[in-house]
């Protein structure tokens, strides 16, 4: 896998953001098959930035229906909590 396979997005949220001003930690969806030093090295790879500790999860998708009587769900993805040296920063605008 390349680092666009592992690395699909930034969650961009207001939790998220607090952990960014006071922890450094930053909320990645990687693809459900990457481990952690997968993470780690695409993280380092794409945004420049050295990267002290990867945590991860696997969130299940959600019950959500639509106009229907029966209800589908949204896709089970992996979260990846990336934690950042002190100085370093991923500029989300």
């Amino acid at each position: 896998m390349n680092v666009f396979e592992i690395i699909k997005t930034v969650r961009l949220t207001e939790k998220g953001t607090l952990q960014a001003e006071k922890h450094n930690q930053y909320t990645v969806v990687a693809d459900r098959r990457a481990n952690k030093l997968q993470i780690r090295q695409a993280v380092q790879e794409l945004f420049k930035v050295k990267v002290v500790r990867v945590n991860t999860m696997n969130v299940d998708g959600k019950a959500r229906r639509k106009r229907t009587a029966q209800a589908g769900t949204t896709s089970n993805w992996k979260k990846a909590l990336v934690t950042l040296k002190e100085g370093d920063k991923i500029v989300l605008t």
